[in-house]
């Protein structure tokens, strides 16, 4: 991530927002779910804090009433129920327009926002006033339950200290500022959940003038607060810089073992701690002397018995006293140690600026075009040991290339899971009973595939929802259950990423899509057409058979872009349905864009690369084949009928095989379900590629996705397989194969 602060921000509020959204929607299904209920306030009580922080009091304000709302929730005094939920969305979804409007810097809240907003603060208080909370005191919780284990030290009596406020010991890192976060905002945060009663700052870190450096965080925080707050709301407070802070937190009337316990884990001396715990009214001098007494007497136990000092866990002494049974206990500490473990894995993520990532890519790229040129001049030389080297290096390179590939790979899950809140929407708004089920969620692909897939994926879910699944009552007519089902589904298959979106609605209707075709002229009447091209019809711009516009489809927006917007990821879009039943719309993209194994082959004086994960075998076309295929597109493979395109021939259409080769061979690829031929002149192996875009002169040129750099400097073309593919398929039906410009 960027070291802008407000990046990091931006970026932890949107999947605390995600968390807020996937939260309600799970409530809908299990509105007593407490744990999904922990995660909703938690979410949004972590957004009110970190605005706080950061001064952004229009977020802060307005998530402060969301937070009290889920607060009477979680204490079980208020159900959810869809009205409540849908409200929630509706706030969920101004949060988020509050904190792009704070993050860019905009002090001032647009008027319709403002309205907005107003308007479901109203909702939200009026929720609030439907059931008057009962009084509650904020009790301390017992001290013991509020210190964690390692500041627990039982020897002798247990006395608690006379001071009636919360004592924050605080230390920073001295890379805090240098990341972006203003430690004095911290503080002032912190003012609001009560008075700070005392502050003292410590400066015994202070280099001299000359070695100090202005983006070095040298101070020490000794506080006193007065606030009703618990302890979790105190640590809140701190949460997003917990990684670049170390928070020691007493209650009041912590008993003196507890302080002595700190005044240990202190980087300071004893004495000078204790002077400040005195100075800040912390602790009276008799206390002092007290603590210092029995942080001794623990360290001369410890040396006695040769062991570390170490204290009594919490849950111990909690049962001794007969506070708690041990079986409580046991399973506090279970909980303990699985969170201990979540946060330890967690530990292990580290965020990178997706730029930073593209920008590596680029050069694993040129690195990978380097020496393939490398390679080239070795072999020419014919040095071998010169050769082997760059062998190792190739290897190497590719290994690195698989690395960095591997580094914006992420799951399509996150990308899917957007839609529970599409489909709920827009089933409403439709009057429908819509459930969404998600599979191969853990799928993964490139970055950059993820983020161009979600438009042409939203334009299909909500065709799906408003032409594909009926009514409620058209459903039972129909023996159906009342409840559509709408699915997406994504797997992996021959280098291929392949997403599916699939309905169990009407299925698409082929007789009207075809008369509406030939009404507009797309297709000539009596054409023999297969079903699948029928049903890809509605794909071209403008196609609908919609009787009525609605606020969803309708217009013949949307599926064309659909198809464009895919073939420009160098995809294919493929339908299948039946009537009554369902349609599927199955997507076809490659895993990557930027990188690929390929399969060089030459056409006359050009060269050429094929996709190797397309590619099935190669075959040598002889020259009694070569005289029955003059005429026909197809040969006989193994008793399969193979369509095939002489790529010289597609791409020139004055190229004379004769002249150029005597000899011919034929590469046959798959795609999907389909297979076809290439007839080429020569086989040149595989060879890493590096894809590099078209211009914009060549971009609407059919059956090329990209170009790529050969070791010699030469540019060779990457054909498109599915393209090349639809196209032998046509010919071997008795259409052209002549040139696809």
């Amino acid at each position: 991530m960027s070291g802008n602060p407000l990046d990091t921000f931006r970026e932890e509020s949107r999947e605390l927002l995600t968390t807020i959204e996937e939260s309600l929607l799970a409530l809908e299904n299990d509105p007593g779910d407490a744990e999904t209920i922990n995660a909703l306030f938690r979410a949004a009580h972590t957004i009110k804090g970190t605005a706080g922080v950061f001064g952004f009091s229009h977020v802060e304000r307005f998530t402060h009433v969301v937070e009290n709302l889920l607060d009477r929730v979680r204490d079980g005094e208020m159900g959810v129920g869809g009205e409540l939920i849908a409200l929630l969305l509706h706030c969920r979804d101004h949060i988020e327009v509050l904190i792009e409007l704070a993050v860019r810097g905009e002090e001032d809240v647009p008027a319709d926002t403002a309205r907005h907003g107003d308007g479901l603060l109203d909702q939200l208080r009026a929720f609030l006033e439907e059931q008057p909370a009962e009084a509650r005191a904020v009790a301390v919780a017992p001290v013991e339950a509020q210190t964690q284990a390692a500041d627990v030290t039982v020897i002798g009596e247990r006395r608690p200290v006379v001071s009636d406020n919360w004592h924050i010991s605080l230390r920073f890192t001295p890379d805090v500022m240098r990341h972006g976060l203003d430690p004095l905002a911290f503080l002032c945060y912190l003012e609001r959940l009560g008075d700070l009663v005392h502050v003292e700052t410590l400066f015994e870190g202070l280099p001299s003038l000359e070695a100090m450096d202005p983006e070095t965080c040298y101070l020490g925080f000794e506080i006193d607060l007065a606030s009703e707050a618990s302890k979790q709301a105190i640590e809140d407070v701190f949460e997003f810089v917990s990684e670049e802070c170390t928070l020691h937190i007493l209650p009041p009337r912590a008993h003196i073992e507890h302080y002595a316990s700190m005044i240990r884990a202190l980087p300071e001396e004893d004495m000078l701690i204790g002077d400040i715990l005195v100075r800040s009214g912390a602790l009276s001098p008799h206390e002092l002397e007290e603590a210092l007494r029995l942080l001794d007497k623990s360290r001369e136990l410890a040396e006695g018995q040769n062991v570390l000092p170490t204290a009594p866990r919490l849950g111990d002494v909690a049962v001794a006293a007969g506070m708690v049974h041990p079986e409580v206990i046991d399973a506090a500490i279970e909980k303990q140690a699985a969170v201990k473990e979540r946060k330890a894995s967690g530990s292990q993520w580290l965020r990178v600026e997706a730029s930073k990532l593209d920008s590596l890519i680029n050069l694993v790229g040129e690195l990978v075009i380097a020496g393939a040129s490398s390679s080239l001049m070795a072999q020419r030389r014919g040095d071998d040991e010169l050769s082997e080297s760059f062998s190792l290096v190739s290897r190497l390179v590719e290994e690195i290339r698989d690395g960095a590939l591997r580094l914006r790979m992420v799951q399509i899950g996150e990308t899917f899971n957007r839609f529970q809140r599409v489909v709920r929407d827009v089933s409403k708004e439709l009057g429908k009973d819509i459930r969404l089920e998600i599979s191969g969620a853990e799928t993964e692909l490139d970055k950059t595939v993820v983020e161009k897939i979600g438009d042409p994926l939203m334009h299909l879910v909500r065709n799906a929802m408003d032409h594909g699944l009926e009514s409620p009552a058209d459903r039972v007519a129909a023996g159906k259950p009342a409840q559509g089902v709408l699915r997406l589904n994504a797997y992996h298959d021959s280098g291929s990423i392949v997403i599916e979106v699939s309905d169990d609605g009407r299925g698409l209707n082929r007789e009207r899509i075809l008369a509406k075709a030939i009404e507009r002229g797309i297709v000539q009447a009596g054409a023999p057409l297969t079903d699948n091209e029928i049903y890809l019809l509605i794909f071209e711009p403008g196609f609908s058979t919609a009787e009525k516009v609605t606020n969803l489809s309708g217009r013949g927006v949307g599926m064309d872009v659909v198809r464009r917007n895919i073939e420009a990821l160098r995809g294919s879009v493929d339908i299948s349905s039946t009537p009554g039943q369902g349609a599927t719309v199955t997507i076809r993209m490659p895993l990557t864009l930027a990188i690929i194994d390929g399969f060089l082959v030459g056409v006359g004086d050009a060269s050429y690369i094929i996709p190797l994960d397309t590619v099935q075998e190669c075959l040598e076309l002889g020259q009694a084949e070569r005289d029955d295929t003059r005429k026909q597109h197809y040969i006989n493979l193994r008793g399969e009928v193979l369509p095939f395109l002489r790529l010289g021939e597609v791409f020139d259409g004055e190229y004379d095989r004769e002249a150029v080769r005597q000899r011919e061979n034929i590469v046959v690829v798959q795609y999907g379900n389909q297979k076809a031929g290439l007839v080429v002149d020569e086989l040149m192996g595989e060879f890493q590629t590096v894809i590099k875009p078209l211009g914009r002169l060549f971009e609407g040129l059919r059956g090329l996705s990209g170009s790529t750099i050969l070791g010699s400097g030469e540019v060779a073309m990457i054909l498109d397989i599915p393209n090349l593919i639809q196209r032998a398929a046509g010919a071997g039906r008795g259409g052209s194969s002549r040139s696809l410009h």
